[in-house]
């Protein structure tokens, strides 16, 4: 899975579409913008339709806020 597009932000917890790299399936869920969020729990999100995880040339977001900064 990856992000679509991000519907709302509060500070660092968002929500966002995901679409599958595979079968084009999208799905609400929410998530936490940090670059451990982005790198690691993005790319192993199981698809609920076909339940595969994100392809090896899957690239994380950047952040919206830098990783020091108090939001």
């Amino acid at each position: 899975m990856k992000i679509k597009k991000i519907i709302s932000q509060s500070r660092r917890d968002f929500i966002a579409i995901y679409v599958c790299e595979y079968c084009g399936s999208t799905e609400e869920g929410s998530g936490y913008d940090d670059d451990n969020f982005h790198r690691n729990v993005i790319p192993k999100i199981k698809c609920n339709k076909c339940g595969k995880t994100a392809m090896g040339t899957y690239r994380p977001l950047g952040t919206k806020y830098p990783a020091h900064a108090v939001v």
